[in-house]
């Protein structure tokens, strides 16, 4: 299983001013700005652990996720959540054609911990041996900062803070999770049981 980030997370959705104001640095001074790409990549750093923490997709982007076989015959989990669209699914064969299965074959299941790809038949289309399948889809809050949960956006604000304040741990990858942080995420971790999804 490979999942794969098609799209990134636009520099103008992450509030780079809001988190000055978290850090409480100085305003009204002519730096031009001069900290706002290193305050950007803590931004960055913070929201991608807390979305692999939790396997919640703060801010809405495209992925591909290629997987060698379903778990179930009827449906598959989605590794990600929340997920608001199926853009397509691909069969491809071992010489590496293509198939596009058709729409109506397939639905999203909406679901907060775990969306899933549901047959809207008896099962979903036959991967052949050495073959693959390819899902693309959306998911995420929403585009824009305010989609995302306040108490998420504010582990993101915390975590990005503790990073900036520690950067030489940082650049050591010696920083663990505050525990403050995994409090606010604790109730957005999925439970994966008997090893659901995990294909």
């Amino acid at each position: 299983m490979m999942l794969v980030e098609q799209t990134t997370v636009p520099s103008a959705a992450l509030p780079v001013e809001e988190f000055k104001d978290h850090l409480r640095l100085g305003s009204g001074f002519s730096d031009g700005g001069v900290q706002d790409a290193v305050l950007e990549g803590y931004l960055r750093s913070s929201l991608a652990a807390i979305e692999a923490r939790t396997g919640k997709v703060l801010l809405a982007r495209s992925f591909g996720w290629t997987l060698t076989g379903w778990r179930e015959l009827g449906r598959q989990a989605l590794p990600v959540a929340p997920v608001t669209e199926i853009a397509e699914v691909k069969i491809v064969d071992r010489h590496g054609q293509e198939t596009v299965v058709a729409p109506e074959t397939y639905r999203l299941q909406m679901d907060s911990q775990r969306p899933k790809l549901v047959s809207t038949g008896r099962h979903l289309p036959l991967i052949p041996m050495h073959g693959q399948a390819e899902v693309s889809f959306v998911a995420g809050f929403g585009p824009g900062w305010a989609d995302i949960p306040a108490d998420l956006g504010q582990a993101v604000f915390l975590l990005g803070a503790h990073y900036y304040e520690n950067r030489s741990a940082v650049l050591a990858g010696e920083v663990p999770m505050p525990f403050g942080v995994s409090l606010l995420i604790d109730r957005y971790r999925t439970v994966r049981l008997f090893g659901e999804g995990a294909r």
